[in-house]
């Protein structure tokens, strides 16, 4: 049976459907670029776009069928006025001052019209673009009076100047503007813009009272992703947000009880295995000193350390709580204990000290990571800098370094890389995972990388 991914595949595909699907991709790709990446935003943009489309499609027909019919519909009345009244001057005889048609036009028809002697008339005024009533009203007088014409619709704002130009006179007439277009057509836009407007503040809050449940959703999936507390949470909103807070709420539940289950499991083994070594050691100095006694007491605090290191790991830092902790004073901390223990260490830190952090656990991060960096090098370097928003911590030394292709092994629980290190030195091969642990449960990453000083580069970044 052939497949549809076999049929629809690239080589199949006609060139005018390859060429629409590369057209798609490029708009997708150039959408996606451009549009905003909020759930608000993009939800709001959904509501507002069809209303821009609907509105500016209404305001079209309705400019053009009813605004401009109405408009020729007035401005053709106007001119078949205007037409009555020269077919009366040219038909019928008229008082020396031609005051009956002018009292005619005024009482009867609504306009003021005055004949003058005749002159020339005067040169064609500016033509307004897209001006329905010049358009109509010139078309008009040509067909129904087909006399020489000059009119004036922007000169004065009140009124239009219509001159027709007969045999031995002028007919001046001036006729209200709103005799000649539907002058209360912006109402209907008025209307419907501000309408519009009001719904738009309203879709606008509705939509921030059905996203701000999925906002705090996501906040406190981050928060505790990044093991800080989100006690405050519960599940509100739309009836699938409130499905999905539940469903975090009861996995928090089951990750905690799962910590809880493990730490105390934890900690039994640990108080068993300690106890044991504790009896081992105290058998072993009852023994006296010689060199066999010597070799199981630097197996058996060998194995301590070891022990402590797979408890650490196993154990994790889920059991201690967010705090606000000076970097600045971790750090002078760490170099009091380096000098203690006979390895220098340079610190510096740059930006704002006091970051919500897990302070233990941070520390024994460090810890590792400088008693490792001691280990195979004469120089060590921890530097912190914290801007935008972002905490930045690096151990640099000028050891042997780890190849660039086994950095990502290194990082591996029970790994030990004694071909690039020194194979005197024993460990459990946690000390990389444990800082790894530790940059992940705070939201970051621990990076390995090629240090200034010639060594290795273990670089921490944790949002602050």
């Amino acid at each position: 049976m052939v497949s549809l991914n076999h049929i629809f595949s690239r080589r199949r595909m006609p060139y005018p459907v390859r060429q629409v699907a590369r057209a798609y991709r490029s708009v997708s790709r150039f959408l996606y670029a451009v549009m905003p990446k909020g759930l608000y935003t993009r939800a709001l943009l959904i509501i507002v776009i069809p209303i821009l489309i609907l509105q500016s499609v209404l305001v079209v027909v309705f400019m053009d069928r009813h605004y401009e019919l109405v408009s020729r519909r007035m401005s053709e009345a106007v001119v078949r006025d205007i037409a009555a009244i020269v077919y009366v001057l040219q038909n019928y005889p008229q008082d020396q001052d031609f005051d009956k048609i002018q009292s005619l036009a005024s009482d009867t028809l609504g306009l003021s019209v005055a004949v003058l002697p005749r002159e020339p008339l005067p040169p064609p005024a500016p033509k307004p673009y897209f001006d329905v009533i010049d358009r109509v009203l010139s078309r008009e007088i040509s067909e129904l009076i087909g006399k020489p014409f000059w009119i004036d619709t922007v000169g004065n704002s009140r009124y239009v100047e219509i001159r027709i130009q007969l045999p031995n006179n002028i007919l001046r007439v001036y006729a209200r503007r709103g005799q000649t277009f539907a002058s209360n057509s912006h109402i209907f836009l008025v209307w419907m813009f501000s309408t519009s407007l009001v719904l738009i503040l309203i879709a606008m809050l509705f939509l921030r009272n059905q996203i701000r449940p999925i906002v705090r959703l996501a906040d406190a999936a981050e928060a505790f992703g990044k093991g800080r507390p989100a006690t405050g949470y519960r599940a509100s909103g739309a009836r699938e947000v409130r499905r999905a807070g539940h469903a975090f709420i009861e996995m928090r539940r089951r990750i905690e009880r799962q910590m809880d289950q493990r730490t105390t499991m934890l900690a039994s083994v640990s108080h068993d295995l300690r106890t044991i070594l504790t009896r081992l050691k105290l058998q072993v100095s009852l023994l006296g000193e010689s060199n066999e006694n010597d070799a199981m007491r630097k197996d058996i605090d060998e194995m301590a350390t070891m022990l402590e290191d797979y408890l650490a790991f196993a154990r994790g830092d889920g059991d201690e709580d967010v705090q606000l902790t000076d970097l600045a004073l971790l750090f002078e901390e760490l170099e009091e204990e380096a000098e203690i223990s006979g390895r220098p260490l340079e610190v510096s830190f740059a930006g704002e000290p006091r970051v919500n952090l897990r302070r233990l656990a941070i520390k024994r991060c460090l810890t590792n990571l400088v008693t490792n960096a001691g280990r195979y090098a004469d120089k060590v370097v921890l530097t912190g800098v914290n801007q935008n928003n972002w905490l930045t911590i690096t151990v640099d030394d000028n050891g042997p370094g780890i190849p660039a292709d086994q950095r990502e092994i290194a990082t591996r629980a029970f790994q030990r890389l004694d071909s690039a290190r020194n194979q005197d030195h024993s460990g459990s091969g946690l000390g990389l995972s444990i800082a790894r642990d530790t940059a992940r449960s705070h939201g970051g990453e621990l990076f390995l990388e090629e240090s200034p000083l010639g060594g290795l580069r273990a670089r921490i970044r944790i949002p602050s």
